[in-house]
Order: C-alpha cells, then structure tokens, then sequence
C-alpha cells in the first residue's frame, strides 16, 4: 500500500518538485508572510517548498520582542508566525492566533513526546519554566486560555526544538568543564559571554548560580522576586569582578566571540556552534551534568487568515512535518517535530550520528554541504534520548516578566 508518507520518501530520493496540493496548484502561487526572528529562517526550506508546493515563502525576520509585538498589535501583517512556546502565555489572551485544527494537520499524534507529554521513553523530563505540553492545546478555536488536555485545537505545530547548554572553545581551556557553575568560574574571567536576552539569559545565570551552591529555585523559569534579586545581586557582583567580555544578544555576535577565542565559555545556541565548527575552528557543546536549558518553537497561525491563504498555511506545515525540512534542520543541530518522517529523509548514518549519538561512520556535513564533523566523532551530548531526556528547565516568560527585566538592565547597566 502506498502512503502519503512512502509516495513522499520515493518522490524525495528522485529529486521530485511537484509534491504539491492539488488545490494549491490549481491557481496561481500563493504567497505565505513567514514572521519569525532571522535564526529561524532557512533560505533552503522556502525553495524546497515552492518548487514542491508552489508556495512562495516570504520572510519577515524581526527580534523576539517584536514577533510578540506583532501577534498582539498587527496580526493583518503575517500570515504564519514561528515563535516560542514560552511566549504563548503573553499571545493567547490578546485572542489574535487562532487554534490549529488538530484533523487538518496530518501528523498530530507524531508529534514528539517530549512536546506532547513532556517525556522522552516514558520519563517526565524537568518541568521549570514554559513546557511545552503545558500550552499546547486551547480550549476552543478562538479560546484565549489553555486547556490541561488534549484537545481539537493546537497552539503551535512545532518547527524546531533543542536541548541548549554552553558553548566552549575546548583548545582554549585547560580542564574539562562539567557544570553550569562554570559560566561564573573565575578562571574565565574576560573570557565568558551570556545571552542578553533577559528572559533566556537569567535562566543560563539560574542554572550556573544553583550549580555553585546558596540558592535552590522554586522554579527557575517562574522566580519570586526575591529570587530574581539574589540572581542579579551574583551577577553584578561578577561583572564587576571582570568575568564577562561581552553580552550578545544575536546569532553572529555569538559566533564572532567564539570564532575569534575572545570568549571560551559563553551561553550558546546550536547552530551556532555549527558555525564556528564550519570554519574549522573547535568548538563544542558541553552537556553538563545539571541537564539542559531546553526551548521549543512552533507554526501558530492569525486570527485573521480564511480562505486560501489559509488552505495553503496547513499544507505548508503539512509539507513541514513530512521529511525533508525536519533532516534539513537536523543536519544543523535541531531536532523537528516528527521524528519517523525525519529518519525516512535522512541518510542511516546522518540519523545514527545526530539521534543515536552513535560514532559518524562517514563524514558529516552541513545542509551547505561544508564539513562539520569527521568521521569516528560522536554527536556533543549522545543521542536524542540522551539530550532532551536530560532536560532541567524550558524558556519561559516569568509572571514578574517587568521586574525582571528592569533588574535584568540594571546588571546590563552596571
């Protein structure tokens, strides 16, 4: 019997381009406004897309503040938007995205578990901050509060989702490092970077201040503002101490600091270690033994959309979900929503290296097709169950978002 799924792994090993609705095909091209950050944009997956679909991708890249500020106060200007699960809290209520309908999206009940349930094999991984399975359903399609079960009506299909811990320049440091409390080690002073995105950032500061003992958060991702107090009291005192070069709050900032050595421990996303590797300089990803920082993000669709534009957003995210974008982001460090269409795409070693932290039997290259690993290296971290099965904490928006920020500038401003 031929699938849906089988007809598309045959049609992808020949190089296929029409795998398109019918529907979509049927009239001219459709143009779908793509609102994202620029890190979640991929040249590589609009092409895909309109030469299968014939659905022109246009992408409106913008900072994390302002994909918020969008949904709540343009929702006309987008027609799909890519945000993290975290922000959800602070969009639903403004009642400007929609509910998915879970019976129009063909792969649903693949979804991830650790999205779905919050488990990887049957184990409830760490919980502070924004899981994802905590907002990921609505209590009805234009419902501006969450529902604690499953439902009709989906939030976010996920696009991408990770496992985040600090970055290193192993060839520059002496010693092996094993925890977050590393980050504010003085043996790194000049030499350490974290995120300036507050939100993200005093949750890396979290991690690393419980990792040196005289704290133990409620929950990381939620802090009372006594706790919020004493995280940018440490921090201060730290930067005041001299442990911090900078504070980047961009991908290419990130990978400057790394590529150059003027940072050897920093707060650090995937692909940009990816990066940094891609220019052969080391660089790696050191799981910790506290676990990981873990963020997720996901298509959401406007209150506003109807009709074709509409029709053509569910079959994008169709598409999304059924190989080829997902083995395209894996090969850069990401884990997609669907793993079974993921492994179908990918070549079996390319899946034994970057899931079951298996030794690369061949090279291992980037979607540009650059050499990012050689042959016998092992995946930083192992396998997928190794990675999102150790989980500590989500992104996450606190209920004393404003406080924290404003003491958040304070240590920016110290």
């Amino acid at each position: 019997m031929t699938t849906r799924r089988t007809f598309l792994k045959g049609a992808t090993a020949l190089g296929a381009t029409s795998l398109a609705a019918p529907y979509v095909h049927a009239q001219e091209p459709v143009t779908l406004r793509y609102l994202s950050t620029a890190v979640n944009q991929s040249p590589g997956i609009a092409q895909r897309a309109g030469e299968e679909l014939g659905i022109n991708i246009e992408y409106i890249a913008v900072t994390t503040d302002d994909v918020a500020r969008r949904v709540i106060t343009q929702p006309n200007s987008f027609d799909l938007v890519d945000t993290e699960y975290f922000a959800l809290p602070n969009l639903i209520p403004s009642g400007n995205l929609k509910g998915m309908d879970a019976s129009r999206i063909d792969r649903a009940d693949q979804i991830a578990s650790v999205i779905r349930e919050g488990t990887v094999d049957g184990q409830q991984v760490g919980t502070d901050g924004t899981a994802p399975f905590e907002v990921l359903y609505l209590d009805s399609a234009d419902g501006q509060s969450f529902a604690p079960e499953p439902t009709d009506f989906i939030t976010l299909i996920p696009t991408t989702y990770n496992a985040d811990t600090l970055g290193i320049r192993p060839d520059l440091i002496d010693g092996e490092v094993s925890s977050w409390s590393a980050l504010l080690d003085p043996k790194f002073a000049g030499k350490a970077a974290i995120l300036n995105i507050p939100s993200i950032g005093i949750m890396d500061a979290a991690m690393a201040i419980e990792a040196s003992g005289g704290i133990t958060y409620g929950d990381k991702g939620n802090m009372t503002r006594d706790e919020i107090d004493f995280t940018i009291d440490r921090l201060i005192e730290a930067k005041r101490a001299g442990q911090f070069r900078a504070f980047w709050s961009n991908f290419n900032e990130s990978v400057n600091l790394m590529a150059s050595g003027e940072v050897v421990i920093q707060s650090m996303w995937s692909p940009a270690v990816t990066a940094v590797r891609t220019q052969g300089i080391a660089c790696k990803y050191q799981p910790l033994q506290e676990g990981y920082r873990a963020w997720a993000s996901g298509f959401g669709l406007p209150r506003t959309i109807d009709g074709r534009k509409e029709d053509a957003a569910y079959e994008f995210i169709n598409w999304f979900l059924s190989g080829w974008a997902g083995a395209h982001l894996s090969r850069q460090g990401y884990y997609p929503a669907v793993l079974e269409t993921t492994k179908e795409v990918l070549e079996p070693y390319e899946w034994a290296y970057w899931y079951e932290g298996q030794p690369a039997e061949q090279d291992i290259m980037s979607p540009s097709g650059e050499l990012l690993e050689t042959a016998g290296t092992v995946r930083d971290g192992g396998s997928y169950a190794d990675r999102m099965g150790a989980v500590a904490c989500w992104n996450a928006v606190m209920d004393e978002n404003q406080y924290m920020v404003r003491k958040w500038n304070e240590f920016i401003a110290a």
